[in-house]
């Protein structure tokens, strides 16, 4: 195998590429849609809320394809495959971002709770991964992105999900499977693992001193991560630039899991 020619940051682009980001509505997802876009692929956004997805296709025009998407469905989960493949003849990158999650002590988590949490988690992720599989296939391989969190690598943070952390181990682990599997298929399966940043389904924990202090003290960079601190991982794991990484989860945490 010879070098590539020395153009590190063509790598990076996507031009001409699929991708399909779920949870796209909001937070961590809709500025995953932006920073793929930005790179050049055609996105297929997908959330519940179909007005937030207009005004998202609305900002950054026709690359941007909105699919209002219950992930909970797998009639669905196929659908949004379906649409992404017909937008674009083809599908080359899938980042599997949307999650929810219950705050609840382990002995009170009612069992519908717990299904629920796990459904929108893991098995979703692990549809569309399966639903992609052959598309990617067709065209030459394609990437995934799992997005974890920190609280699928540790446990005994203040804030009691055990659906959550067990659900995001999950993916943890299912990105290592499905790389080892896939991978001479020309399909490469990584993941991001994030830290404490500012959205929707970490609200409770801003304004409340205590817990604000608690993610001070726990990164070594002593603060909550901004949105944008996860674009280069993201691009990074989604395209040609991480070709010789498979199975991994990258941790985007200001240093918290290694303390």
């Amino acid at each position: 195998m010879t070098d590539a020619p020395l153009d590190p940051l063509a790598a990076f682009r996507l031009d001409g590429r699929v991708a399909i980001v779920t949870g796209a509505s909001a937070g961590l997802g809709r500025r995953f849609a932006r920073v793929l876009h930005a790179a050049g692929a055609t996105v297929v956004a997908a959330a519940r809320r179909a007005e937030a997805l207009e005004e998202l296709a609305a900002e950054l025009g026709d690359r941007l394809v909105p699919v209002p998407t219950d992930l909970a469905v797998d009639g669905d989960r196929a659908r949004l495959v379906a649409r992404a493949v017909d937008a674009g003849g083809r599908l080359d990158v899938l980042v599997n971002n949307a999650g929810i999650s219950t705050i609840v002590p382990a002995e009170r988590e009612a069992p519908e709770e717990w299904a629920r949490v796990v459904e929108l988690n893991l098995t979703a992720p692990f549809r569309l991964a399966q639903l992609a599989y052959e598309p990617m296939l067709a065209t030459g391989g394609g990437t995934i992105v799992n997005v974890s969190s920190i609280l699928g690598l540790v446990a005994g943070t203040p804030v009691k999900q055990a659906g959550y952390c067990a659900s995001k181990g999950g993916l943890v682990n299912l990105t290592r499977e499905l790389g080892a599997q896939w991978a001479r298929r020309g399909i490469r399966v990584n993941g991001i693992a994030p830290g404490w940043f500012r959205s929707e389904m970490t609200e409770v924990m801003w304004g409340d001193p205590a817990s604000e202090a608690y993610v001070e003290r726990g990164a070594p960079l002593g603060r909550e991560g901004a949105e944008h601190e996860l674009d280069g991982a993201l691009l990074f794991l989604a395209s040609d630039a991480s070709s010789y990484v498979v199975g991994q989860t990258l941790a985007v945490d200001g240093g918290w899991t290694i303390t």
